[in-house]
C-alpha cells in the first residue's frame, strides 16, 4: 500500500509550471514551440528594440572577451587564455535570456513553431529579418561607442592589438571554413538557450549557459552577431585609430588590405547560413522530431 499522506502536507503537483525542479526536455520542447510562435507575434517596433538590445549585450560580452585576452600571449595557454574569454563572454547571452532580448541565432528555434504549424513560413522569416538587422545596429552601435571612448587603447595599446588580431582572422577566413564553424556554433548557442528555457532560477539559467556559450568561444567557432561587433571594431581602429597606435601595433600591409568593409559584409554570409543550419535543423528540427512530431501529426 502506498504511504499515508499528513493531512498538512500539500498533495505533489504534476503540472510542470508548479514544479520546482527543472523542465524534462519534452516540457522543453513545447516552452520552445510557444515562445517561439510569441516572438512572431511582436510588433514590429517591439521586436526591433529588443533585436538592438541583444545586439549591444552580445557587443558587451564581444569587448569583455577582448579586454581579458590583451596581453595574454605568452603568459598564458592558449587554451587558458580562450577558457578565461569564453567564460566573460557568457555575458552577452546572459544579459539576453535575462534581460529578455531578441537574438538571431537563438531565434532559430523558431522552426519548431513552424514546424508544427504554429506560425507561418512568412513569419517567421519577418521577424528573423527584423531581429538580424536590429542586432546588426546594435552590436555597430556598441562598437562604436568602444571606439569613440578609447577603450581600445587600454592596456598600452594590447585591446587594439587583439581587436585588430581577431577581426583579421574572421574576415579572411576560407567561405567553406566559416559556414561549417557557424554550424557548431549555433549548435552550442542554441542548447544554452534550449537549457535555459528549463531552468526555473536566474542562477539556473546562468548556470546553464556558461559551458555551451563558453566552449563555442574557446573553440573558436563563428557567431555572426559577435562579427558584427568585433569586425566594425577592427575597422574603426584600422580606419581612424591614432596613426602611432597603428605603427605600434606593426601590422603587415598584407594584413591590413584583407580588413575592409566589403570584406566584413560577405563574412557575414557564410556565418550567418551555418548558424541557421547549427540552430534550426541540428538543434530545433531535431528536438522538434523527437518529441513533438507524433503530438503535431495526431
Amino acid at each position: 500500500m502506498p504511504p499515508r499522506r499528513r493531512k498538512d502536507t500539500p498533495p505533489q503537483s504534476t503540472d510542470p509550471a508548479n514544479r520546482i525542479d527543472a523542465l524534462v526536455p519534452a516540457e522543453i520542447a513545447i516552452k520552445a514551440e510557444h515562445v517561439g510562435a510569441q516572438k512572431t507575434r511582436l510588433d514590429v517596433w517591439s521586436l526591433l528594440v529588443l533585436s538592438v538590445l541583444a545586439g549591444a549585450f552580445i557587443a558587451l560580452g564581444g569587448m569583455f572577451a577582448t579586454t581579458v585576452l590583451a596581453g595574454a600571449d605568452g603568459v598564458l595557454p592558449f587554451g587558458v587564455s580562450r577558457l578565461l574569454a569564453g567564460f566573460v563572454f557568457c555575458l552577452g547571452l546572459i544579459l539576453v535570456v535575462l534581460g529578455g532580448a531578441e537574438l538571431f541565432t537563438g531565434n532559430t528555434l523558431m522552426v519548431m513553431a513552424l514546424a508544427s504549424g504554429k506560425v507561418r513560413l512568412r513569419e517567421m522569416l519577418r521577424a528573423w529579418t527584423i531581429v538580424y538587422i536590429g542586432n546588426f545596429a546594435g552590436a555597430l552601435g556598441i562598437a562604436a561607442l568602444v571606439f569613440l571612448s578609447g577603450q581600445y587603447r587600454f592596456g598600452d595599446g594590447s585591446v587594439a592589438a587583439v581587436a585588430m588580431q581577431i577581426g583579421i582572422a574572421k574576415v579572411t577566413l576560407p567561405f567553406a571554413q566559416a559556414l561549417f564553424l557557424g554550424i557548431l556554433c549555433n549548435v552550442l548557442v542554441c542548447l544554452a538557450v534550449w537549457l535555459s528555457l528549463g531552468a526555473r532560477t536566474s542562477a539556473d539559467k546562468v548556470l546553464a549557459m556558461l559551458f555551451p556559450v563558453s566552449a563555442f568561444v574557446v573553440a573558436g567557432f563563428e557567431h555572426s552577431v559577435a562579427n558584427m561587433y568585433f569586425i566594425p571594431l577592427a575597422l574603426f581602429i584600422k580606419d581612424a585609430g591614432p596613426q602611432a597606435l597603428m605603427a605600434q601595433l606593426a601590422l603587415p600591409p598584407s594584413a591590413l588590405a584583407e580588413l575592409t568593409w566589403p570584406a566584413f559584409l560577405f563574412s557575414l554570409v557564410p556565418v550567418t547560413i551555418g548558424n541557421i543550419i547549427g540552430g534550426s535543423v541540428l538543434v530545433g528540427a531535431v528536438y522538434w522530431f523527437v518529441y513533438l512530431r507524433h503530438r503535431d501529426a495526431g
